[in-house]
């Protein structure tokens, strides 16, 4: 090889030279200019997907110009006719992953083909089913670029693919937990029992989703730890949704003291209840006010309604809002609440031994 390049004269090595930064130029005018004036044109297009099809092969494209630069130089060069083959190879193998570089990027989940070929099939993407698509996409990308290139350069890609079989086959059995995880993760994904940003509660773990991945979903806690769950145990544990909530229950016993008049029992549960049903924020639906029972040291009220809002700041100012007004109605009718009391009685027995000393 060395031998080769000595024989090269200056007058060729400057004329290669030119040649290459010829196409530098070229690639130069292309990305200012014709590049730029294609992507205006397509940015007034009624459809997004153009605009991305070209954002996403820009950088392929201006490096591509430099491999076209090289591969010229060598034709032009006299190199032995025997290296002819490698490099058309070697130019084959980098058209390739320069096709297979700017799938990758229209392949992102931040790319609108998804939301294309969602309209298009009538199926509707959300913010998990996109990043869990996007990285099965890219992974099939990646292996299909390398077995394109492994073709290219005659290696048994048949042979490969069987040997794949047999070893995925042991690779299975030693890895059950990781396959098990990523079954887990795409009947989250089908089943939809939450969502990026939803608040759920399971056995294992209450917080807001930030992720769901291949293997884990991560859970940020309300203490605002974050936690890791596979998607194994999410899939196989009940999973409470709070936010699908439509609205938030609010149930508790008021319990009055046992020397409350009847009537004054009365007219408190009335009343509560006519406060309830006059609240703009309170759902309307069902609303229990009731003396419900006699409890060991109260008389208890029964309370049962929904707010509307289920924002937690929220349904905590109207439950706030609610025991005020219903302190303010015990406070009118003279009721007031009980609290655990114990009453002991003491039997006098001095007067019943006085009398057997009386002979009386």
């Amino acid at each position: 090889m060395n031998r080769w390049i000595t024989l090269i004269t200056w007058q060729e090595a400057m004329i290669a030279t030119g040649i290459f930064f010829l196409f530098l130029v070229f690639r130069k005018i292309f990305t200012t200019y014709v590049f730029k004036t294609i992507l205006y044109f397509s940015r007034k297009a009624p459809t997004e997907l153009v605009t991305n099809i070209l954002l996403a092969f820009e950088k392929p494209l201006r490096s591509f110009f430099v491999v076209i630069g090289f591969y010229v130089v060598f034709l032009y060069l006299p190199f032995p006719e025997r290296f002819d083959d490698t490099a058309y190879h070697i130019f084959r193998t980098l058209l390739i992953v320069h096709i297979g570089w700017g799938l990758f990027h229209l392949s992102a989940s931040s790319s609108v083909i998804f939301t294309k070929v969602g309209e298009r099939l009538d199926i509707q993407f959300d913010e998990i089913v996109v990043p869990f698509l996007s990285k099965l996409i890219r992974f099939a990308l990646v292996a299909m670029v390398l077995s394109i290139i492994a073709s290219e350069w005659d290696y048994n890609v048949s042979g490969f693919v069987a040997g794949l079989g047999l070893g995925g086959l042991a690779f299975a059995l030693a890895a059950q937990d990781s396959i098990s995880n990523f079954f887990g993760g795409v009947i989250i994904i089908t089943e939809k029992p939450f969502t990026l940003g939803d608040w759920v509660s399971t056995p294992s773990v209450e917080g807001f989703v930030e992720d769901i991945s291949f293997r884990s979903t991560k859970i940020r806690t309300f203490a605002d730890s974050l936690v890791v769950v596979p998607n194994s145990t999410l899939a196989n544990e009940p999973v409470e949704n709070w936010t699908k909530m439509g609205k938030r229950q609010i149930s508790f016993n008021l319990g009055v003291l046992y020397s409350t008049p009847r009537n004054k029992i009365q007219t408190c549960v009335e009343r509560i209840d006519e406060m309830l049903r006059k609240r703009d924020d309170i759902d309307q639906e069902l609303i229990i006010v009731r003396f419900s029972e006699f409890n060991d040291s109260s008389l208890d009220i029964f309370l049962y309604f929904f707010t509307k809002s289920t924002i937690w700041v929220e349904y905590m100012e109207v439950k706030q809002d609610v025991n005020l007004q219903i302190m303010n109605i015990l406070e009118e009718e003279g009721v007031s609440i009980a609290y655990p009391t114990r009453s002991i009685h003491l039997e006098d027995k001095s007067k019943d031994i006085e009398q057997k000393k009386d002979p009386e």
